[in-house]
């Protein structure tokens, strides 16, 4: 019987990479995106993926695509934007718009697959907003609110069979070692809640100027 995953931001980048290993490695792939060429590039010769088109701060589109998906084993939520701009500068309705896709569309997918997931008993849910880095200020907000968003499922839900992730991606850092980071950590289902992959010599100077907070557990880095 083939595993489901669902896979948001597949059109390029990090979903991208996501939805073709998933497929690759024999599960059954729902790649959502609003970019219907991206769509139809990442699932260019496999067969075992189905490609729809989204607008993840829409409930009951959202809802309507999990719906014909049928149970969801794995969710990786990479529909997440990071506009560059100066915090003082960016136009607010750039900034609403930020924080209505990355956080407001986050809760649209998780309402949408974590029921399912706490019915069954078992699921992997996993979300991707970027990490926090000086001149994206709505992002960092955004990714702010997702880390702290699964803190909170992880403290509500943590005890009824389901793996949560929160992988904050780094510019910078290749989509392949970000993948890699979170299947270490998904191998190990009671291990880290937080995954951050390695970053170059260059972003860790970047990050280093940024405050951190404690999570309720370690970080997982590639070796």
């Amino acid at each position: 019987m083939m595993r489901t995953a669902l896979v948001t931001g597949a059109a390029r980048g990090l979903g991208a990479l996501a939805a073709r290993r998933l497929a690759a490695a024999a599960w059954d792939v729902v790649a959502v995106d609003l970019d219907t060429d991206g769509l139809a590039r990442t699932a260019l010769r496999s067969p075992n993926m189905h490609v729809r088109t989204c607008d993840v701060t829409d409930p009951d589109a959202v809802a309507d695509v999990v719906a014909m998906a049928g149970p969801v084993q794995r969710v990786v939520h990479a529909a997440m934007i990071a506009p560059a701009a100066p915090a003082l500068e960016q136009p607010l309705a750039e900034v609403e718009h930020v924080l209505r896709t990355d956080v407001l569309g986050t809760v649209n997918v998780v309402r949408a697959t974590l029921p399912g997931m706490l019915e069954r008993g078992r699921g992997e849910l996993v979300l991707c907003p970027d990490h926090p880095v000086p001149g994206a200020s709505a992002a960092a907000a955004a990714s702010a609110a997702v880390a702290a968003y699964t803190d909170a499922l992880w403290a509500e839900h943590g005890n009824q069979g389901v793996t949560f992730r929160c992988c904050r991606t780094p510019a910078g850092v290749s989509a392949r070692v970000v993948l890699d980071a979170i299947d270490r950590s998904l191998a190990r289902p009671a291990g880290e809640l937080h995954v951050v992959p390695s970053a170059g010599a260059g972003l860790r100077g970047r990050l280093s100027a940024l405050p951190t907070r404690r999570s309720p557990a370690a970080t997982v880095t590639p070796r």
